[in-house]
């Protein structure tokens, strides 16, 4: 026997079970985007390296990214992120844009990972962008949809938790302990891998990086701080956070958050697992206010975050928050009584899609037994026979499978009824 050809790896195959999940997640997201005003936009899966070189994260660049060459020697990458491409079609039109912008999309990305729980090559992400104004408020108003969000996965603050920093505490925390400058950006990445890599090696590495004892005690301590009024933007975060019911239950400071993309200026933060069964974090955002500049448009400040499907279906799994989705089926079979009796059933079934009514249509000459044993496993409710009595009297029998109760009827008696 010939061997079946497997799926690349890190990708999905998405039956209808898999498909339901989807639909249910990306309706809740377009329910939460659009509640707040947000409109959805897309853009291609592929985009010059130009786009990414500088402007997201050194490890996604180098380590992850899928390239190729077209035609003409330029390198393509399939977008790992979609951030870039946001900030470059608001570039492109920055000057007839309505602002502030309000978008979001749901599209797939692409990243070289190791595959595990919760993270894979291929994934779908949700990007929420609000560009325009350069104000606490709209950082508030992203991390205040992250907590939507939750809410309308059921997911309570007692399960995750959004931990929120300020870049520009670490650019004060560096000039305070007079590191140089230039270590920012290093310093930014170190920070951002202190989880994983652990104290020990964190350290080892600062000194590597030339940092005395005195500086790395320094950082240390900035690290392990619980007091974020030393920034005043991020206290008016905070401050705007508390006039959103129920938001701050979610919210925490957290120093150590720092985020790997180098677009990001000022607030940063992530969302978490409070029981740490995930070992990463939920998805990230924060502000960007140069993006579109570099891109060569006119400097529009802006705020967003990128949750990704992978680790919100593991953390709802974890959290036994997933509904009973079933695939989406038709309304009623049309079955077919016989050969002859064919058209008949064409007709019906024309008619009823015709009236917007879900309808399949059985398409072969089979036993009837067969034809509503189909029906049942597929969880369609209703089956409508025409036999040749049916086909004489202008009726059909609508026969319901849930209470398997069946009536003999017109084709106006049971438009009403599907509907």
């Amino acid at each position: 026997m010939k061997q079946v050809v497997q799926a690349v790896k890190g990708t999905r195959d998405f039956y209808p079970e898999e498909m339901a999940f989807r639909r249910w997640l990306y309706a809740k997201i377009q329910q939460v985007s659009e509640r707040f005003g947000y409109q959805e936009f897309d853009g291609p899966i592929i985009e010059y390296i130009d786009l990414y070189s500088d402007k997201t994260s050194e490890e996604i660049l180098k380590d992850q990214a899928f390239s190729l060459q077209d035609r003409d020697g330029r390198t393509i990458l399939l977008r790992p992120e979609i951030t870039p491409t946001f900030a470059r079609m608001v570039a492109q039109k920055s000057g007839s844009l309505i602002k502030p912008i309000r978008w979001y999309s749901y599209g797939r990305g692409y990243r070289y990972e190791q595959p595990q729980k919760g993270r894979g090559r291929e994934f779908f992400q949700w990007e929420i962008n609000i560009l325009g104004p350069e104000t606490p408020e709209a950082d508030a108003e992203i991390i205040a949809i992250a907590v939507h969000f939750f809410k309308e996965l059921n997911l309570t603050p007692e399960e995750v938790v959004i931990k929120v920093n300020d870049r520009g505490l670490l650019e004060q925390t560096i000039e305070e302990n007079k590191i140089p400058a230039e270590k920012f950006t290093t310093l930014l990445r170190l920070i951002d891998r202190k989880e994983k890599i652990g104290p020990i090696q964190f350290n080892q590495t600062l000194k590597e990086e030339g940092l005395d004892q005195k500086q790395i005690d320094g950082l240390n301590s900035y690290l392990s701080s619980k007091d974020y009024t030393k920034s005043d933007w991020l206290s008016k975060v905070f401050k705007c956070l508390e006039k959103y019911p129920g938001v701050m239950d979610y919210i925490e400071f957290d120093p150590t958050i720092a985020r790997g993309f180098d677009y990001y200026t000022r607030t940063v933060f992530e969302a978490w697992d409070r029981s740490g069964g995930l070992r990463r974090s939920l998805f990230g955002g924060g502000r960007f206010d140069n993006l579109t500049e570099t891109l060569g448009g006119e400097r529009i400040p802006g705020v967003g975050m990128a949750p990704g499907d992978m680790p919100i279906e593991e953390i709802l799994k974890q959290f036994k928050k997933i509904p009973d989705l079933k695939p989406e089926t038709a309304k009623v079979l049309v079955t077919v009584f016989n050969a002859e009796l064919m058209e008949n059933s064409l007709a019906v079934a024309s008619l009823l899609r015709s009236k917007n009514i879900n309808t399949e249509l059985w398409l072969e000459d089979s036993k009837l037994d067969k034809q509503l044993k189909y029906a049942d496993q597929k969880g369609i409710p209703y089956a409508i026979i025409i036999g040749p009595d049916e086909a004489t009297q202008d009726k059909v029998v609508l026969k319901d499978l849930t209470k398997q109760s069946q009536e003999s009827l017109t084709l106006e008696e049971i438009i009403p009824i599907l509907l």
